[in-house]
């Protein structure tokens, strides 16, 4: 197929399947043609919800496959990251909900253990499936059954991409010594979001690659085509059913069945919904091509400039100075920690590296940001991406813890620039700031303030005024800035952009503490820990008797659904804004 349908096909069988065990009863010559309406209702659902699209794909027959073997959900599937895990929710009761994925009261984009008991184990970040499958298998073995019962099989579905993070090699080191039944499956495609980097990928592809595993204490079987249902079903249903370890290499191709997505992986990785042929997007540019066009710039006056990322390059925006800088640029794969480190090391030797990462990955990095980088004051620079809530992909990629590990580590510098000028401008002062720092940016457009090509940099801890009121003072850190101008300017507020977490702008706070009764906090981010927390920490040391108030989100996750929605259900939306500060002043009256 070469088009994406705008109708929904005709799928008479595959409407005949609500749960996994009408696919168990499917007699095998069936399956090639549950594929095939599978594949075709994938295709038209998703391009109407938009979402992940090549992985899933790419799996529908290894899918149907496992489905027809286990027993779901007395056995347990687990699904790594979840990009994949579209045609599983198909078969396991949400076929006709899979239209609203991704958006508020839909199906989750990742496998959710609220949404289904056929969602073994909740993911959205990757290389968790063999240890929390490991886990499982170590609780099921502990487990009295009567002789007649079966034990549950605890299948792992992995990507060769997901095995690049150490994780997976953790789990499967500490397999062998645990004498449980499991089985991997290792799903080879070449590629995770981009194409997979590394001496891993090139071992798998070689005659060798059982070698490796069958050293750790797995039976290695493969490599499978993935794609044969002729064969596939029979051959997983005689390895999964044998006791001890295995793991299964099966060979498939991303995108399988839509040909722009096959000849072009990595841009049909996702798609945005199906819009009419009028539409047109007049926005400016995104958070992270500001990103791009700085680092380029800042790469062409400054030879010291390494970036790295793990597994980014897309979603980071990196693909420019990958073209650019190929001998500068390093890509180490779903590798967080070593990615931190790496950088550690380059600065240990002089090097100028700047770390390019998502907020939600950043967290699995957290001790190498602070062993490596912190402690010894290296000059690594993070350029943190998705920052606060991010929409549709939920609470698995929100970036809204990063102010509350980041701004108690020693040597740290953080900033939440408030739009794209301002954003080039912080990444050009945390490049030159000797030590440690961070510049946090949100995912999509900004308020359309864009910068030129120049590399100015802020005053260090240093707030901008933007009104002078009375009575409450508004501390806004970050984009959301520009949800609360308005109001704050029809209320006679005073408003400063805080740009600095840390340092914060001190001399402002005790300033303002002195001429107004109430200081508001406004952050996207969690309350627990964040910006708002910081300055009042410092007032209250400093002696404010007035009123403190943080408006952030509490102490909850947030859903998906669009970002919008997201911040009406946390009242960080303008309208609910407004409400908020009209209240505070009723208050003081």
């Amino acid at each position: 197929m070469t088009e994406l349908p705008r109708q929904r096909p005709s799928t008479p069988l595959l409407d005949q399947i609500d749960q996994p065990a009408a696919v168990r009863q499917l007699p095998a010559s069936d399956l090639p043609l549950l594929a095939d309406q599978l594949r075709r209702y994938l295709l038209w659902s998703v391009s109407q919800s938009g979402g992940h699209f090549g992985a899933g794909l790419g799996v529908i027959e290894l899918t149907i496959a496992l489905h027809h073997v286990l027993n779901l959900p007395h056995d347990q599937l687990i699904w790594d990251v979840g990009h994949q895990a579209y045609p599983h929710k198909v078969l396991s009761g949400r076929r006709d909900a899979l239209v609203q994925i991704r958006q508020a009261e839909g199906p989750a984009p990742f496998p959710s253990r609220d949404e289904s008991p056929y969602d073994a184990f909740g993911v959205g970040h990757s290389s968790t499936s063999i240890s929390a499958g490991l886990g499982m298998a170590i609780a099921f073995g502990r487990q009295t059954v009567r002789p007649e019962e079966i034990p549950p099989r605890v299948v792992c579905v992995i990507g060769d991409g997901a095995f690049t993070a150490g994780m997976a090699f953790e789990a499967i080191n500490h397999a062998a010594q645990t004498g449980v039944d499991l089985t991997v499956i290792l799903n080879d495609n070449d590629m995770s979001i981009s194409p997979n980097v590394g001496s891993l990928a090139t071992y798998l592809d070689s005659s060798h690659a059982g070698e490796l595993f069958t050293a750790l204490g797995f039976s290695y079987h493969g490599p499978l085509d993935g794609h044969d249902l002729t064969h596939l079903p029979q051959q997983l249903d005689n390895i999964i059913h044998q006791p001890g370890l295995h793991l299964i290499h099966v060979l498939t191709r991303k995108g399988k069945g839509f040909t722009p997505a096959e000849a072009d992986p990595v841009g049909f990785h996702a798609i945005a919904k199906l819009e009419p042929a009028s539409t047109t997007d007049a926005k400016g540019p995104k958070y992270s091509r500001i990103f791009s066009d700085w680092i380029c710039t800042m790469a062409a006056q400054d030879q010291r400039l390494l970036a790295i990322t793990p597994a980014m390059r897309e979603g980071s925006d990196l693909i420019a100075f990958s073209q650019q800088f190929p001998e500068r640029y390093f890509d180490v794969g779903i590798a967080e920690q070593h990615a931190v480190t790496l950088a550690a090391g380059m600065a240990c030797a002089s090097a100028k590296p700047v770390v390019a990462i998502y907020s939600t990955f950043l967290q699995r990095a957290y001790d190498q940001l602070i062993h490596d980088v912190a402690i010894q004051n290296l000059d690594v620079l993070f350029a943190i991406d998705r920052a606060g809530l991010v929409g549709e992909d939920g609470p698995t990629h929100a970036g809204v813890y990063d102010i509350s590990f980041l701004r108690c580590i020693p040597n740290m510098l953080l900033l939440c620039p408030s739009d794209e000028a301002e954003t080039r401008a912080a990444l050009t002062t945390a490049y030159h700031y000797p030590g440690p720092a961070a510049v946090r940016y949100p995912r999509g457009h900004g308020p359309g303030n864009l910068p030129d090509h120049s590399l100015p940099q802020l005053p260090l801890g240093k707030a901008r005024t933007l009104y002078h009121g009375q009575r409450i003072a508004v501390l806004a850190f970050g984009p959301i800035l520009h949800d609360i101008k308005e109001a704050a300017l029809e209320l006679n507020c005073s408003l400063a952009d805080m740009r600095f977490v840390k340092p914060l702008d001190a001399e402002l706070l005790e300033r303002w503490m002195q001429t107004h009764e109430q200081i508001v906090t406004i952050e996207e981010h969690a309350i627990a820990g964040g910006a708002g927390s910081a300055v009042a920490e410092h007032l209250l040391n400093k002696g404010y008797m007035g009123r403190i108030t943080h408006l952030g989100i509490e102490d909850r996750y947030i859903p998906h659904g669009s970002a919008e929605q997201q911040r009406q259900w946390c009242s960080l939306d303008r309208i609910s804004l407004k409400r908020r500060l009209e209240a505070l002043l009723a208050i003081s009256e």
